[in-house]
């Protein structure tokens, strides 16, 4: 199979693959989600090392069980990771927190509130248009410049992107605030 470029990447494609064993596509998924994997523990109390062993940790699980054949996507593949990242990490820190009593109410609970919103801010972005979701996306979770969003996307300059991220921002806390109540980010 020859990996176009990431935009172009058909989900269902990937996922097909990966169930057949096919590495190269879990490599693919790899490269392509590393920085919001990673970001969502080195921003809950953990090291890029940390992190890293979550993430390659995640794609073992979700690797075993779309192979087993037993696995229904039910959300896009990022979502699921997402989901698995955060567990994977909520049981590490626990881990510690155990390890460390004396330091019973440290940092080292993992910020739920965060990562559930996290979840719900990224299950909004995925209702959104291509473009809004590749703005968003390449500026919060691979942290790219505007420079860099304005070139991959093909916009006249950075004007126009920093536009366009204005605009999906607004449609964003649109989603937000009709599909979840505030309760939603307390619980």
């Amino acid at each position: 199979m020859v990996y176009r470029s990431s935009s172009h990447i058909d989900e269902k494609e990937i996922f097909e693959r990966i169930c057949k064993g096919d590495e190269k596509a879990l490599e693919f998924l790899y490269k392509k989600y590393y920085r919001m994997m990673t970001k969502l523990v080195i921003t809950n109390s953990g090291t890029e090392e940390e992190a890293r062993d979550v993430y390659q940790d995640a794609l073992i699980v979700f690797w075993q069980k779309a192979t087993s054949g037993n696995l229904v996507m039910t959300s896009k593949i990022s979502t699921y990771i997402y989901s698995i990242c955060q567990n994977l990490w909520r049981k590490e820190l626990d881990r510690k927190k155990r390890l460390s009593n004396e330091e019973k109410d440290s940092a080292v609970s993992l910020d739920t509130e965060t990562a559930e919103r996290d979840r719900i801010i990224l299950k909004c972005i995925e209702q959104l248009g291509e473009t809004c979701k590749k703005v968003l996306m390449y500026y919060y979770f691979e942290e790219m410049s505007m420079q860099e969003i304005a070139d991959k996307l093909g916009f006249a300059n950075t004007d126009t992107a920093k536009t366009k991220k204005y605009k999906c921002k607004m449609k964003l806390d649109e989603l937000v605030k009709t599909q979840y109540s505030e309760q939603d980010f307390l619980d």
